[in-house]
């Protein structure tokens, strides 16, 4: 060990997380949930980390955290933290080795339309802000820049486009995964997983020139595809967009 080398050091990273909405409590309604979504693949998630949100559960509602952990755990999710818990929650919560989450994330914005969006993953309202005469400067991108990449997304590789739209002018491979708080622009085939309005922007979209995606999704909500996809979206150019809480494939034609 080199002298005066410290035995630690702390710096500043980003770790993107699952926002996963709970709207039952019970650990075998969450596994049923989980195993339908992902088509029963133990490592479907392949050790993301997940932040529960309570908001949706009835007050009073009964957890039992190790079980609920543990189902998660099953699907290679780990549950780190839990949003919109009452304070009279607190203690059993941090017991079981989660954190309060609702003091570290990022509050929203004072921009109406920002407020709009979602607390957490699936509050789907696109509603018009309140109408100041200053509206349409609000409505403006909520991302700021764009970052581009030139080479293959390999698997196992992660790339997150923070406060950004992403474009990748090559292919993104099965089992890559690519992040955007705007939107994702993929001229080539994707294969992967695309996750684009990271931060809850609802009007971002995904683009690609041939959707072959495992998973895309915008502003939380999200889609697997265990079967194929129909015939006109299968391998041709594609655009993803949020309407409500559901998410709509359109092909990209030419004329």
């Amino acid at each position: 060990m080199q002298k005066n080398r410290k035995p630690i050091e702390i710096k500043i990273s980003t770790v993107v997380a699952i926002s996963a909405l709970l709207h039952e409590s019970a650990p075998a309604e969450i596994d049923k949930a989980l195993r339908e979504m992902t088509g029963g693949a133990s490592d479907f998630f392949e050790d993301e980390f997940a932040v529960l949100d309570i908001a949706s559960l009835p007050a009073g509602a009964e957890i039992d955290w190790p079980a609920l952990i543990a189902v998660f755990k099953t699907y290679r999710l780990n549950a780190v933290a839990v949003r919109h818990a009452p304070p009279e929650m607190h203690a059993g919560i941090v017991a079981h080795g989660l954190s309060i989450a609702d003091g570290a994330v990022k509050a929203p914005p004072a921009e109406p339309e920002a407020a709009e969006s979602r607390p957490a993953a699936p509050a789907r309202a696109t509603a018009a802000a309140p109408a100041p005469a200053t509206a349409p400067p609000q409505q403006q991108t909520q991302t700021q820049s764009t970052m581009i990449i030139d080479t293959p997304v390999r698997a196992g590789t992660r790339i997150y486009a923070r406060g950004a739209d992403l474009v990748v002018m090559a292919a993104v491979n099965n089992g890559a995964e690519i992040i955007a708080d705007g939107s994702i622009h993929v001229y080539a085939p994707l294969r992967g997983r695309a996750l684009a309005g990271a931060s809850g922007n609802a009007d971002a979209r995904i683009f690609t020139t041939s959707m072959e995606a495992e998973l895309i999704s915008i502003a939380g909500v999200y889609r697997t595809f265990e079967k194929d996809l129909p015939p006109e979206l299968a391998n041709k150019p594609v655009q993803v967009r949020l309407s409500g809480d559901r998410l709509d494939m359109l092909a990209i034609k030419n004329t």
